[in-house]
């Protein structure tokens, strides 16, 4: 059976997006071409970067959809980490380029039709909301689909600055303005590029998801009556909305197991927000011996 992602629950509207984005691309790159632009060229440059985040988005959330095998026991959701890290470099080499691009027309600025440069860019910013709209909550539940809606959030501010360039250049003829506001569109973005790309490797690297205390939740398991000891503690996240904990407890008795780990379970699931688990009980006879085939 294939497992269920937080970013599946959200593909009709990644579909949508990708649409838009698509569409008005192709706009985008009319226009700064014709204009001359690159505030312009450097939009439809992170719109081609947000169609691909999109259409990766959507292939994660396909391969997620694919059933388990024996070689793959929690299937292929893991895709979706994945796919945001691809989005958070490809992001960071953008920037790279457009910051490249901006410095070589400060030594050389080309002349700019502001017109429809404007009349592009305000296009551009309402399919942008539109986007940013199908993508809000999505964004709040999925590691990969907050990606996405990373790279339309930092193409509609981009927008807005094609636009604050546009209307410059109208009123004044300041040619300068676009390549500066071409950098400050790639520079943008950088801080939460990296947050998302510290977060993809972070799962990647099996770390604790930071909503979860772990010495608390080992505190809360020592707690259970006839539990002694907690070790070999793991706890780390699968993919978005997916988390996992796995843990030895010692035990005074065995006999008393089921009511153990149920107890185990119910504090898991409510104070901790975990039902993905694997407890093992052992005696401290059992855990020495374990201990000594380690050897």
């Amino acid at each position: 059976m294939s497992t269920s992602t937080a970013a599946g629950r959200h593909k009709g509207n990644l579909y949508i997006a990708l649409t838009l984005t698509t569409t008005f691309m192709v706009i985008e790159v009319i226009g700064g071409l014709w204009t001359g632009s690159l505030a312009l060229l450097a939009d439809a440059a992170h719109m081609l970067t947000d169609a691909g985040g999109l259409a990766l988005a959507l292939l994660a959330i396909k391969f997620a959809e694919r059933d388990r095998t024996p070689q793959n026991t929690f299937g292929y959701v893991r895709t979706e980490v994945l796919s945001a890290l691809t989005n958070a470099v490809v992001l960071l080499l953008l920037t790279v380029y457009i910051l490249y691009e901006a410095y070589q027309r400060f030594k050389s600025p080309p002349e700019i039709i502001g017109g429809p440069m404007l009349a592009v860019a305000v296009a551009g910013l309402i399919v942008n909301l539109i986007s940013m709209r199908l993508l809000a909550s999505g964004s709040q539940e999925s590691l990969n689909v907050k990606g996405a809606y990373f790279e339309v959030l930092a193409d509609m501010l981009g927008s807005l600055g094609v636009i604050v360039a546009a209307a410059v250049v109208l009123l004044t003829g300041w040619q300068l303005i676009d390549p500066i506001i071409g950098a400050g569109i790639g520079l943008f973005i950088v801080p939460r590029t990296w947050i998302l790309l510290k977060q993809a490797i972070h799962i990647l690297m099996e770390g604790t998801p930071p909503e979860i205390d772990v010495l608390l939740l080992e505190k809360r398991l020592k707690e259970i009556p006839g539990v002694i000891e907690v070790h070999d503690l793991h706890v780390w996240t699968i993919t978005s909305g997916i988390d996992a904990m796995s843990a030895h407890l010692v035990v005074n008795d065995l006999a008393s197991g089921r009511e153990t780990v149920a107890a185990a379970r119910n504090i898991m699931k409510t104070g901790f927000g975990l039902d993905h688990l694997t407890i093992q009980l052992e005696t401290q006879v059992l855990k020495e011996a374990e201990a000594k085939l380690q050897f």
